[in-house]
């Protein structure tokens, strides 16, 4: 086998930080964290050399109780642990000084990591996954968003502001500004963006960043839907990474890809394969765990009542569960690059999913493919969704749930995919999922009313 290595990253220090904060004129800090749904949340303090100290040495405290998924109000005293590692100054500061962020784990009063924090959980994956023999996890994401025009009152209308497809320029595509500035602004803030265009559906786009270790990734994904929201608003525009925010249309996902690398270098990349396409056993091994667990783990990283509306035949979705190389119907495939690219892409996953537990369950699904040398099935390289259901099912080729209602069943008959997530995690998740379908089931939409109403 050959390996390919990693070129190591500096660590940021708590004198870097000092620094930085003196030579860019930071006058507030953000300290920054997700909520079991992914939603980022912050508390911002000035940026004081007392408050500096507090934030160094770990002593700023907020309010849990007030956080989705978090605790009850009588444990609410919470504590913010910042890494400095993803020590970031925002560009866009004003004539009052620069805004600054760090990002941070959730530990309680008593001196523990919060079980209910997302992003200290996907640390308990990776400790497992040094347990099991790997350096790292890495992972190039892919997200795809909307750019909606906002109304008069400044809210978000459906109404998007340009009629481009597929790779085109302007000016039919009319949101080539806004893109490219926001490409600048993460290029600025140390992002290596490698490709940035127009997607499939009017309105809609994609910029990939370079891929990292996965949970750097995870801190990557978050600050840049901030950026993408708050430079979409700058142009007069509303950037949603909903997955399905208009009927009739390509939804929006975040294709993951994915590669475990040990000391000695990619550890998915073999190219004396005897399948002949040069993968390493360990990573079909991590294949089979993916395609053995799809169907369960769909509730985290499709993880909303819309997320199924994009899971749809007819607009590039995947919707069956299988793999192949360079076919793009089915839901894992293995692009092209080898080497240091080798790597396995995940294209059911969207942006709306939180990516801290999305990882979590990914790695933890891989692992105990590899643990237990789970086979992973045969390739499909013809067009799935030219099949019939006859032809499928004679291949082994099964739906992805159809509903946030089936995802939630079966996610609770996996042990895996639970203890990926924790006890607290899976509880909480399940509770607000469970009420959000319930919700949605009760709700009379229009669709209904257009329908019914008059026929009845």
């Amino acid at each position: 086998m050959v390996f390919i290595k990693e070129t190591p990253i500096m660590a940021i220090t708590a004198a870097d930080i000092r620094r930085e904060v003196k030579e860019k004129n930071v006058t507030f800090l953000r300290l920054m964290f997700s909520d079991i749904l992914g939603i980022m949340k912050n508390v911002e303090i000035p940026a004081t050399d007392e408050q500096l100290d507090k934030v160094l040495s770990n002593k700023v405290m907020f309010d849990g109780s007030s956080i989705e998924g978090f605790v009850r109000i009588n444990e609410s005293d919470m504590y913010l642990y910042p890494d400095l590692d993803t020590w970031t100054v925002f560009p866009w500061g004003d004539e009052n000084g620069s805004v600054a962020g760090l990002i941070c784990d959730i530990y309680t009063s008593a001196g523990e990591p919060f079980a209910g924090d997302p992003r200290g959980n996907l640390k308990k994956a990776l400790r497992h996954m040094e347990e099991v023999g790997y350096k790292s996890f890495n992972l190039g994401p892919e997200p795809e968003f909307f750019l909606l025009k906002l109304d008069e009152q400044g809210n978000p209308t459906l109404e998007v502001n340009d009629k481009g497809g597929y790779f085109d320029l302007a000016p039919t595509d009319l949101a080539d500004n806004t893109r490219r500035e926001i490409v600048n602004v993460l290029t600025e803030m140390g992002f290596e963006v490698e490709a940035s265009h127009h997607e499939v559906g009017v309105g809609q786009h994609e910029i990939d960043f370079k891929y990292t270790e996965v949970l750097k990734a995870c801190d990557n994904i978050q600050i840049f839907k901030l950026v993408v929201k708050t430079i979409a608003r700058k142009h007069g525009l509303y950037a949603t990474f909903m997955a399905k925010p208009k009927y009739g249309i390509a939804g929006s996902g975040m294709h993951c890809n994915m590669s475990l690398f040990t000391e000695e270098g990619n550890a998915f990349f073999d190219p004396e394969d005897p399948h002949g396409m040069q993968l390493s056993q360990d990573a079909y091994y991590f294949l089979g765990g993916l395609m053995k667990h799809a169907y369960n783990y769909t509730a985290i990283i499709n993880p909303t009542v819309n997320s199924y509306k994009r899971l749809v035949p007819g607009y590039e979705a995947p919707v069956y569960i299988a793999w192949a190389g360079s076919n793009r119907s089915p839901l894992i495939r293995v692009p092209a690059s080898r080497g240091m690219g080798t790597r396995l892409e995940l294209r059911s996953v969207d942006p709306m999913a939180n990516p801290y537990l999305a990882m979590a369950v990914l790695l933890e699904a891989g692992l105990d493919g590899i643990i237990n040398k789970i086979e992973a099935p045969a390739p499909i390289e013809t067009n799935i969704y030219s099949m019939s259901p006859e032809e499928r099912k004679e291949a082994g080729i099964i739906d992805l749930p159809s509903t946030l209602r089936n995802a939630l069943k079966a996610l609770e008959t996996d042990e895996v995919v639970r203890q990926a997530l924790g006890n607290h995690i899976y509880t909480n998740f399940l509770d607000a999922k469970r009420l959000e379908w319930a919700s949605y089931a009760t709700f009379v939409s229009q669709w209904e009313i257009d329908n019914y109403l008059d026929l009845y």
